[in-house]
C-alpha cells in the first residue's frame, strides 16, 4: 500500500512538471480570464481521488494557489471525469440543474465553465476550468469552443512531452540514434498540425470578441506564431520524407496557368515585404508539366532566401521562360557573395547562406527547393559573385503522362 501511495505521488509531481514546463499555458489562463470576465482559471489535474491545481490565475482572491488540492467528490470537475462532457454555468441559482446543487454554494461561484483534458490516447487528464461570484455569459458556442480549443493545445502539449520522454529513451541505443531522430521529427511535424488549426481557429475566435489592447496584441502574436509554425511545419515534413528515403511525392499535371502561380508568389511576397523592390519577367511560351504546388514552395522559398540574405536596398530580380527545351526559373538578389565554402553545402539540410543574429527559420528552405528540383529530374544552382547572388532551377520538357 505504501508503495503504491509513493507511485501516485510520484505521478502527480511528473504531471505539475509536465505543465509547467507549457509556456503558454498562463497566457490562457489571462486569455480566458479577460475574454469571459470570470475572475479565477485554472488548469487541473483530476483523478478518482484527487483535484490539484497545476496552473492558477486568480483575480477575485478565491484563495486556491498552484498544486492546491480541493476534495474531488466536492467538484463539478469529478462530474465532467465521468461523463467527459463541457459543464458551463451563466448563472447557477437560475439554473434548474444546479440552483440546488451543493458545489457552487460550497466554492461560492455563480459562473462557471469547465472542459476535459483528453490526451490523443483517450487519457482524461483533468480540466481547463474557470469561476466567479459574479454571473456571466458563458454557455455560448464561441466561448465553450475557444475552451475546447485551448484544452486540446494543452493536451498536445502533454502528448508531445511524452513522446519526447520515449524517444529519448530509445535514443540510449546508438545505433538507432539517427533513425528515430528522423521518425520523431517526421511524427511531430505531422501531429503538429491538428493544434495549429486549433491555434488558428482561437485566434479567429477571440478577433469576434472585444477586446482590450494587450488581449489584442496577444490575438495578433498567436495568429503571427501559428503562420510561422505552418511554413516549419511544411519543411520539417519535406526534410522527414526525404531523408526517411521515400522522396518528396508529386503530382505532375500540364500547367497552363504556371505564369498566374508565379505572379501570385510575388504579390504575396510584395504584401510581406513592402519596402522591397521585386522585378519579374515572365515569358512562359509553353505549358509546363510539373507539380504546381511544389514549384510555388520551391519559387517562395527561393524569394525567401533572397530577402533574408540579400541587401535590403537592392531590389530581386525574378526571370521565368519556358520553351520546347523545357522550363527555366531564376531568382537573383544584390549582395555579398556567398563564400566558397558554404556553396558547397548550401543546399544540405540546416544550412544556410550567412548567419545573421537573430535569424530566423532551420535551414531547410534550400535543401527543400533543391529536392523538389531533383523531384522533376531538374537542377538547382547558385552563382554568386560581388555583384549578385542568382539561384536558377532548369527543368526539361516532358510529355504529359497518357
Amino acid at each position: 500500500m505504501r508503495a503504491e501511495t509513493a507511485l501516485r505521488v510520484n505521478n502527480f509531481a511528473d504531471d505539475l512538471e509536465a505543465i509547467s514546463r507549457i509556456e503558454a499555458i498562463p497566457k490562457i489562463l489571462e486569455v480566458i480570464c479577460r475574454i469571459t470576465g470570470l475572475g479565477f482559471a485554472a488548469m487541473a489535474r483530476v483523478t478518482e481521488d484527487r483535484w490539484i491545481a497545476c496552473a492558477v490565475r486568480d483575480e477575485i482572491a478565491f484563495g486556491l494557489q498552484t498544486g492546491g488540492e480541493l476534495q474531488v467528490e466536492t467538484t463539478i470537475c469529478d462530474e465532467i471525469r465521468n461523463s467527459g462532457q463541457p459543464v458551463a454555468i451563466d448563472h447557477a441559482a437560475e439554473e434548474v440543474a444546479f440552483c440546488n446543487h451543493p458545489t457552487p454554494k460550497m466554492y461560492g461561484f455563480q459562473s462557471y465553465i469547465s472542459v476535459p483534458i483528453v490526451t490523443s490516447a483517450g487519457r482524461f487528464f483533468g480540466t481547463l476550468c474557470a469561476i466567479d461570484p459574479k454571473p456571466a455569459r458563458v454557455n455560448t458556442p464561441e466561448t465553450i469552443g475557444m475552451f475546447k480549443l485551448f484544452a486540446e493545445l494543452i493536451a498536445f502539449h502533454l502528448d508531445a512531452q511524452e513522446r519526447l520522454r520515449l524517444s529519448e529513451t530509445a535514443l540510449i541505443d546508438e545505433r538507432l540514434t539517427a533513425q528515430l531522430r528522423e521518425q520523431f521529427i517526421a511524427v511531430l511535424g505531422h501531429d503538429l498540425r491538428n493544434p495549429l488549426n486549433a491555434i488558428l481557429g482561437g485566434a479567429h475566435l477571440l478577433r469576434k470578441k472585444p477586446l482590450t489592447t494587450e488581449a489584442e496584441s496577444l490575438v495578433m502574436m498567436l495568429e503571427r506564431s501559428a503562420t510561422r509554425m505552418g511554413g516549419l511545419i511544411e519543411n520539417v515534413m519535406d526534410f522527414a520524407r526525404g531523408r526517411l528515403g521515400g522522396g518528396l511525392s508529386l503530382i505532375k499535371t500540364v500547367d497552363s496557368s504556371m505564369e498566374t502561380t508565379l505572379e501570385q508568389i510575388i504579390a504575396e511576397a510584395r504584401t510581406a515585404w513592402p519596402h522591397r523592390v521585386i522585378q519579374s519577367e515572365i515569358v512562359l511560351g509553353q505549358p509546363v508539366v510539373c507539380d504546381s504546388a511544389r514549384i510555388a514552395q520551391m519559387f517562395s522559398n527561393l524569394l525567401a532566401n533572397a530577402h533574408t540574405h540579400g541587401d535590403s536596398d537592392g531590389p530581386i530580380s525574378v526571370f521565368a521562360i519556358s520553351d520546347d527545351s523545357g522550363f527555366k526559373l531564376s531568382v537573383t538578389n544584390i549582395g555579398a557573395p556567398i563564400p566558397t565554402e558554404i556553396v558547397e553545402r548550401l543546399f544540405q539540410p540546416f544550412s544556410r547562406a550567412s548567419a545573421r543574429p537573430g535569424q530566423q527559420g532551420l535551414g531547410l528552405g534550400l535543401y527543400i527547393a533543391s529536392e523538389i528540383a531533383r523531384a522533376h529530374n531538374g537542377s538547382l544552382d547558385v552563382a554568386s559573385s560581388a555583384e549578385n547572388t542568382c539561384f536558377t532551377f532548369t527543368m526539361p520538357a516532358e510529355q504529359p503522362e497518357k
